[in-house]
C-alpha cells in the first residue's frame, strides 16, 4: 500500500518539457513532477507519492491528512530528501506571491 502526502503548489515551471513544481508539505518544500495534474494552479493542493503528483486534493482533506500524520508523529518523515533531484528550471511559468 502506498501513502500519498498532500502538498500545496507554490510554483510551477517546465523542465525538459515536463511540468514541475515547488510544493510545500507543512513547512518542507520539495520539487515535484506535476505532469499528471497539468491543470493544477498555484495555491491548490496535490496528493504526492515518490515525487509525483497523482491528483488534486481539496484543502480540507489535506488538513485532515496532516492532522492524522501529526497524531502519528509521522510529519518528520517529510524531511527526508526528495527522490526527485532539484532540477534547474529552464522556464518559470508562475510564481506564488511572497
Amino acid at each position: 500500500m502506498c501513502l500519498g502526502i498532500p502538498g500545496k503548489v507554490l510554483k510551477t515551471y517546465r523542465e525538459h518539457d515536463v511540468l514541475m513544481g515547488k510544493v510545500d508539505f507543512g513547512g518542507v518544500s520539495k520539487q515535484v513532477c506535476l505532469d499528471h495534474v497539468a491543470d493544477v494552479q498555484i495555491g491548490e493542493y496535490v496528493l504526492v507519492h515518490v515525487g509525483f503528483a497523482l491528483s488534486k486534493i481539496d484543502p480540507d482533506e489535506a488538513a485532515r491528512v496532516f492532522e492524522f500524520l501529526d497524531g502519528m508523529n509521522q510529519l518528520d518523515e517529510l524531511a527526508i530528501p526528495s527522490p526527485v533531484p532539484n532540477p534547474i528550471p529552464t522556464e518559470i511559468e508562475q510564481e506564488a506571491p511572497t
